[in-house]
């Protein structure tokens, strides 16, 4: 019996071994080109950050770039654009879900898929939209505003808004009619039934779109180029002014560095919040 029980045993033992085997084999080729094409790259800029242009490795390349007013400058630029572009997207977005939702109109639903059509568009091409309209010879008129931070946080929450509305569409579309028809038939009016019943189940919807909507607007790069805002210098735009302008390499990955982990960390905190709300 004992050597029936250690057969059986090391049967067992030999399949799992064929199985993590296999499974290895799997994972390492995907894991290769991983490495390869996204962790190596990463790992020079990295290097280089530590390599100043006298030669030797040091701390130099940060403390001159985290000592330099451009670069305070650019992180504080950066950190309130995507901060008031956030707040401007889960506003907006929170507001057009609801009249796609619950609001009846022809092309609802053509509306609500043209939102994951428009998600595949890229930002410049939104931003040059505005500028026909509202540039210097715009069709609309001549509107100063778009060469100022004010227009980049305009195309930035016009661009990045359905990035909100698809998961909230997605939040409303499971929510129980029962319960706006029961609040209905109490006499609660739609300002009191959106608040006290939309609202709480549209929250986990809600702080998943707007922390991916925080993580693209801190390393947005197009919307801020093609709007031609003077003064106007983030993170992204300082690691090209450094490294194409200045051929600045060393402070270029600094920055570079500096943008990654604020994105890394804000990524996470996307990934956390989206499990929870089941994004």
């Amino acid at each position: 019996m004992a050597e029936a029980v250690r057969e059986a045993r090391a049967v067992r033992g030999r399949r799992g071994s064929t199985r993590a085997y296999g499974a290895l084999l799997w994972v390492l080729p995907p894991t290769t080109l991983l490495a390869l094409f996204f962790l190596y790259p990463l790992a020079l800029v990295v290097r280089q950050s530590f390599q100043p242009d006298t030669g030797g490795t040091s701390l130099q390349p940060y403390a001159d770039v985290f000592a330099s007013e451009a670069f305070r400058n650019a992180l504080w630029t950066t950190v309130w654009l995507a901060l008031a572009s956030t707040a401007g997207c889960l506003v907006l977005g929170f507001l057009l879900a609801l009249v796609i939702a619950f609001v009846p109109f022809p092309g609802a639903r053509a509306v609500a898929r043209f939102i994951d059509v428009y998600l595949s568009f890229p930002s410049f091409l939104i931003t040059l939209a505005l500028l026909f309209l509202y540039g210097s010879t715009g069709i609309v008129g001549s509107f100063q505003f778009l060469t100022t931070p004010w227009g980049v946080l305009l195309a930035e929450v016009t661009y990045f808004t359905p990035f909100v509305m698809r998961p909230l569409l997605a939040a409303f579309s499971q929510l129980d009619a029962a319960q706006l028809e029961v609040a209905g038939s109490l006499g609660a009016r739609a300002p009191r039934i959106v608040r006290r019943v939309v609202l709480p189940e549209a929250l986990p919807a809600l702080a998943a779109g707007g922390s991916l909507v925080l993580v693209l607007c801190l390393n947005e790069f197009g919307t801020v180029l093609f709007t031609g805002a003077k003064g106007v210098t983030t993170l992204p735009m300082l690691v090209y002014g450094k490294a194409i302008l200045e051929s600045d390499y060393p402070g270029a990955c600094v920055v570079a560095v500096v943008n990654v982990l604020i994105s890394v960390g804000l990524y996470g905190l996307y990934r956390v919040v989206s499990r929870r709300a089941g994004a």
